[in-house]
């Protein structure tokens, strides 16, 4: 699904959105859900990309579903992949995810990696400022480039609702209805969320 000429939405990825920005160098946001690898390797192949030409793997935060095929997208690919540093070691491996989610994560754990970068305190990578939005996971961010917003699991898109994520998923709500108003303030036309279609700015 193209969302702009230079942002797109994988549709082999419905379920647990994955975009490809073309950037100064082309970057993947998120790696989907578990087996969902081979699918988004063929998508992009189809679209004409080469995987070598992938230079950046942005993770919006550690959940399963955005994770899961970080160790065969990097293979193929090459590229760097970055996270925010709170999120970090819940994605190599080194800490467990609180409650329930801790149990999820064990689905993934032979297809974890461990060289992540932080985003460091620039927080831009290329063209793509990283916007730390903490409440969903400690290190979950969105990025704004140029008009589009990239929210992650922040908010989801319910039958051309935008609401915030339910509680029950989230590490801390209170942070997270924090960083759900800070958005708000943020200037961009389109936004894409992990759940749902992304949509005009509400």
């Amino acid at each position: 699904m193209k969302i702009k000429e230079n942002v797109l939405l994988l549709d082999s990825t419905r379920g647990a959105n994955c975009f490809i920005v073309f950037d100064e160098e082309i970057t993947l946001i998120d790696t989907g859900l578990p087996f969902m690898g081979n699918s988004i390797i063929k998508e992009l192949k189809t679209l004409g990309i080469q995987l070598t030409d992938i230079k950046h793997i942005l993770l919006t935060h550690h959940d399963v579903d955005h994770i899961s095929n970080i160790k065969l997208l990097k293979e193929h690919t090459g590229a760097k992949v970055w996270a925010h540093m709170e999120d970090i070691p819940f994605i190599i491996g080194k800490k467990d995810r609180p409650g329930f989610k801790k149990f999820i994560g064990k689905t993934i754990s032979k297809r974890i990696i461990k060289d992540v970068e932080p985003y460091g305190n620039n927080m831009q990578v290329g063209n793509i400022k990283i916007i730390h939005t903490p409440g969903h996971t400690p290190g979950h961010v969105c990025m704004l480039f140029e008009d589009v917003l990239f929210a992650g699991d922040l908010v989801k898109n319910k039958k051309g609702n935008i609401i915030p994520y339910p509680n029950l998923w989230n590490w801390d709500s209170e942070k997270m209805m924090k960083s759900v108003s800070e958005i708000e303030n943020l200037k961009y036309n389109w936004i894409c969320m992990s759940h749902g279609i992304p949509c005009a700015k509400q």
